[in-house]
């Protein structure tokens, strides 16, 4: 079982795509043996330096225009780089409609964001929190030099100028470490991985390996979503064979049994204007899964177990209120969500294997740690 669980993990990679960046031998992946190397922008080539700088910017409310958040305010390191809340906040108290997603391998994303097909580099995305007006998130948005003057000081010109060769801070410069430091959040040391890739038969329990079974199995059809080494289709690397489509409609709503969904986020749609493209959202990765609560692109489901419920009824129908509609029927639905029966033995047994996803090093990682903070003792793996 183990041996074919490996081969389906690594079926997408077979070959290298064309211009990939051959990174410099100043930094080193954390990554298994065999593992692919990200793509990397020909740009912004990783090092050790701008990957530290980056950590420091990541952690700084002085990033923000009125200096109350930084961006680990939402992407918080023992949740695996996610949030607590279903709606993160801006800085200016602003609303943000998605779930805050889970800073999880995204070195490997093929997009970024829930829902847009543009956006396939993090420092691309990345403009978004710093610079969007609607809603606010950093707000640097009218307060450009104000902020940049924050970075004017004996520390960060020291980092820069070991990141770049000049003290002089710039958006570019701190875009492009903050990527690196984003782009270093590799998570390959669950009980998962050692169980597949270490030949550890202690890393799962029994529960766990008949959770593994389910989960790879026609009968549930998990894996075709979330497929692959990083457990997500929008994967893509130095090895990537397909170029997949990784958005999918799931059922969660289906407004007045018209398949549409709630007009504040209609997903795909909102970017292509497609109809069949009406609640389409990517398929975030699996990977430290558990701690990430609340789901979906909403957070409007708060547990593991109310995911496999929904999965099994094939959608969410909504009895009564204003998104009245029977997700189970939308026209628009993936047709890999199509509902599965399970007894309560298989519901536990596969909340064990998710729960096996869980990487403890790197939710403890000092390398990932909020650097103005006194660092906390770590696990040896």
């Amino acid at each position: 079982m183990r041996l074919l669980i490996v081969v389906f993990l690594f079926i997408v990679t077979s070959f290298f795509v064309i211009g990939c960046e051959q990174e410099k031998p100043s930094y080193q992946w954390s990554l298994r043996e065999g593992f692919p190397k990200p793509q990397v922008p020909e740009n912004n080539p990783m090092t050790e330096a701008k990957v530290e700088l980056g950590r420091w910017l990541f952690y700084d409310k002085s990033l923000s225009a009125n200096k109350t958040q930084s961006c680990a305010s939402c992407h918080i390191q023992s949740r695996a780089f996610a949030d607590l809340k279903q709606n993160s906040l801006g800085s200016t108290g602003d609303i943000i409609k998605r779930n805050s997603p889970a800073l999880v391998n995204i070195a490997y994303n093929q997009t970024l964001t829930w829902a847009h097909p543009g956006i396939n580099n993090i420092e691309q995305q990345l403009l978004i929190p710093m610079f969007n007006e609607s809603p606010t998130e950093l707000g640097i948005t009218g307060h450009e030099q104000e902020v940049l003057k924050r970075f004017d000081n004996e520390h960060y010109e020291n980092l820069f100028n070991l990141a770049f060769g000049s003290s002089e801070a710039s958006f570019n410069r701190i875009n492009q470490a903050i990527a690196s430091f984003v782009r270093s959040l590799i998570s390959l040391n669950s009980p998962f991985d050692r169980y597949a890739y270490d030949n550890d038969d202690s890393a799962l329990s029994e529960s766990a390996l008949r959770g593994l079974e389910l989960f790879f199995s026609e009968r549930l059809e998990c894996h075709h979503c979330h497929g692959g080494f990083n457990f997500t289709q929008s994967t893509l690397h130095e090895k990537q064979l397909l170029d997949r489509q990784p958005f999918h409609n799931t059922g969660l709503y289906n407004l007045s049994d018209q398949g549409a969904y709630p007009a504040t986020d209609q997903g795909l749609f909102d970017v292509t204007g497609k109809q069949e493209d009406r609640g389409k959202f990517r398929a975030p990765t699996l990977r430290n899964i558990a701690l990430t609560a609340p789901y979906m692109h909403d957070g409007t489901l708060e547990t593991l177990e109310q995911v496999i419920d929904f999965y099994a009824a094939g959608g969410r129908n909504i009895s009564s209120g204003p998104y009245q509609g029977d997700g189970r029927i939308n026209p628009n639905k993936s047709q890999f969500v199509k509902g599965f029966e399970l007894t309560e033995d298989d519901k536990k047994d596969l909340l064990n294997f998710l729960h096996s996803l869980t990487d403890d090093y790197f939710i403890n990682n000092p390398q990932h740690q909020n650097p103005f903070q006194k660092p906390t003792a770590t696990s040896e793996h």
